[in-house]
């Protein structure tokens, strides 16, 4: 993995650690930081020894408070343009991200820090997590998809609420809500909930697991349909070891060693 200046890696036992690392900052998502953060799930994607990714900030107060607002200040329509979908494009690699990714939000988890814990395939959340896009509060609307994925995420008369108002909710509200999957007292106790939530994962067949990502995601594309995607992938696993493995485990009550092929 390349050294980069403001996300720290750690890989163990198969799991990639992410850790936004501009604490006096709040850990907020400069351009360096996305191109930085594009270039780890580039090799995360080519990498067959990373199983599954962890993201969080540092510090205990925030996850990422938002974009950079020194870098937003000087945009004007041509580059702004550029600025959310180059946002967007390198939030959709998580997204479509075959191997699990899960966000570990602790503090302020606002603007482009709730949009990239959105991205991830889950949400845990300290008990002192706030979420929120206030970038009305700027002028300005969510830009790395935060008005698409809230909305698929918690309904479009909550999704309108919180945006149009710039409002911030807390982690048992937005738990209540379907933004987050669980809340837990501490950063320790977030993180440890991660990594049982990706050592079960892990025990799973890497092909299907990825497959899950391309139906669930198809599920929300107007222009794609879900249950062929999901028939197609249905048969893509059939034709795969582990399907054999896994099949041929069950039948001899043994525990299935997958290979991911």
């Amino acid at each position: 993995m390349a050294e980069n200046q403001n996300i720290l890696t750690e890989e163990k036992n198969g799991v990639l650690y992410l850790t936004v690392n501009r604490e006096d900052k709040m850990n907020a998502l400069n351009y360096a930081t996305l191109e930085e953060l594009k270039g780890i799930f580039e090799e995360v994607a080519d990498n067959r020894a990373i199983k599954a990714v962890i993201i969080t900030g540092s510090g205990e107060k925030a996850f990422i408070a938002g974009a950079d607002i020194s870098e937003i200040a000087s945009l004007n329509e041509v580059n702004a343009r550029k600025f959310a979908e180059n946002g967007q494009e390198i939030f959709a690699m998580i997204e479509n991200c075959h191997k699990p990714v899960i966000a570990v939000t602790n503090g302020y988890t606002l603007g482009g820090g709730c949009e990239l814990a959105m991205a991830c395939h889950m949400r845990i959340a300290t008990a002192n997590a706030k979420f929120g896009q206030p970038e009305v509060n700027l002028g300005i609307i969510p830009g790395y998809g935060g008005t698409q994925r809230l909305t698929l995420l918690i309904g479009r008369g909550k999704a309108n609420e919180l945006m149009m108002t710039g409002d911030m909710i807390g982690a048992e509200e937005a738990k209540s809500l379907n933004l987050v999957n669980h809340v837990l007292p501490t950063k320790a106790e977030a993180m440890a909930k991660a990594e049982e939530i990706i050592a079960k994962i892990m025990s799973k067949a890497p092909l299907a697991i990825g497959m899950i990502v391309d139906c669930v995601n198809s599920a929300f594309l107007a222009e794609e349909n879900g249950y062929q995607t999901e028939a197609n992938s249905f048969a893509r696993c059939v034709k795969s070891g582990d399907y054999k493995e896994g099949t041929s485990a069950f039948l001899e009550k043994r525990k299935p060693v997958f290979k991911g092929e």
